[in-house]
């Protein structure tokens, strides 16, 4: 079985997808999520408290800045906007896909963990996720 997910996203950061895929799933199997995009990722990570969220979005702005930044110069593919390639480099360093055990209906997520989207992009973008449930 199998669904795709839209998600809006309206600037950099984590958006949280967690309730909706769980209100998918059922049965039991293996999850396999899957953007569809080069220039935002899908990641595990806490979804008590948002500051997590804050510090990891400011910490890989930090770690691939946009590339009209002086340390970034050496960047060739730029024409998309100074965000693009930073976010092609940030895609290449996190997940694109996750896998999540469902055991009776339920993900085995750990207490604090949340599934999201991570936009690497500045402006608004409608992002697939590709859930499928084997």
């Amino acid at each position: 079985m199998h669904r795709i997910f839209e998600i809006s996203t309206s600037g950099p950061g984590l958006y949280e997808i967690t309730r909706d895929v769980a209100g998918w799933v059922e049965g039991e199997g293996v999850l396999t999520l899957f953007v569809r995009h080069t220039s935002c990722s899908l990641v595990i990570q806490e979804n008590a408290d948002p500051e997590v969220q804050t510090d990891l979005a400011a910490f890989f702005e930090r770690l691939v800045p946009p590339s009209d930044d002086a340390s970034m110069s050496y960047l060739t593919h730029t024409y998309e906007g100074p965000d693009d390639m930073p976010a092609h480099i940030k895609a290449a360093l996190l997940p694109t896909s996750l896998q999540i055990p469902v055991v009776e209906g339920r993900m085995m997520l750990g207490t604090w963990q949340g599934i999201y989207l991570f936009e690497h992009r500045r402006r608004p973008h409608r992002r697939l996720v590709v859930a499928m449930l084997r």
